[in-house]
């Protein structure tokens, strides 16, 4: 189900995003979205008084709260805590709710998930499986915040960027296209949670094409915060579904 970007439009059926994590990512999309002229409820394990920097920085538009009351608060849920902590998420309160999953798998020593190393499930079916009762939607997750800031661009902009997605429910995936048309990309839509492989790390679509290539020699921790600060190159729908379709399944997980 591949989205037109000529055809999208630039409303979304909600006006608040409830945000739960406050990492990089989840500050990233809640600085966009205030920009986007969205209302955003932040939220984050060590309490909403923890916020007030943040929400100071982002205006009006933004409010501290619990995760729990960050859910209750809007349809649409961003989850950006790490995937080790994704079992802390509101389950009573994210029922019915549309939950954009940009978690990925880290596995490290002492804390590793079979389901994930054996590719019997994806991290997000495994967020789904978490949060029955939600539609989880897997996105936001192949992009850096400093990306996400410089590739917005107005619909139809000849150097518009594309963001893949993945989901089960087709009126949850529309949900998150149109989220990401306000936030200024165009969407394609890779299928279902069990195909969300397609867009996460050790694939070709995950982070690199939107910042080019890296530097040679890097170590791992230089190479991260290489991509972390570097600017934005623009990335086509039409590159997305080439990238997405050729990549192959791997070991799950980052790695470096």
């Amino acid at each position: 189900m591949d989205t037109s970007p000529s055809e999208r439009r630039t409303e979304v059926n909600t006006s608040t995003l409830g945000i739960i994590g406050t990492g990089m990512v989840g500050a990233g999309v809640a600085r966009r979205a205030v920009d986007a002229g969205l209302d955003v409820v932040l939220s984050n394990s060590r309490g909403p008084e923890t916020l007030a920097g943040l929400v100071a920085e982002l205006g009006p538009r933004a409010r501290a709260a619990t995760p729990a009351e960050a859910a209750r608060a809007a349809d649409l849920v961003l989850a950006s805590l790490p995937l080790a902590a994704h079992e802390r998420l509101p389950r009573s309160e994210l029922a019915g709710k549309t939950v954009i999953d940009p978690m990925n798998y880290a596995p490290k020593p002492g804390w590793r998930i079979p389901e994930l190393d054996s590719d019997e499930l994806t991290s997000s079916e495994l967020v789904q499986r978490h949060v029955a009762g939600a539609r989880v939607v897997k996105a936001l997750h192949n992009i850096g915040p400093r990306q996400l800031l410089d590739l917005c661009r107005p619909a139809g902009a000849p150097d518009r960027s594309a963001l893949p997605l993945s989901g089960d429910d087709p009126a949850a995936n529309e949900e998150v296209t149109d989220l990401l048309d306000v936030l200024g990309f165009d969407a394609v839509d890779l299928g279902t949670l069990a195909e969300s492989w397609r867009s996460e790390p050790n694939t070709p679509l995950y982070a690199f094409p939107y910042v080019g290539q890296p530097p040679s020699g890097l170590t791992v921790p230089e190479l991260v915060a290489w991509v972390q600060g570097a600017p934005g190159v623009p990335v086509p729908a039409a590159l997305v579904k080439d990238l997405a379709a050729a990549a192959v399944r791997g070991p799950a997980g980052f790695q470096m």
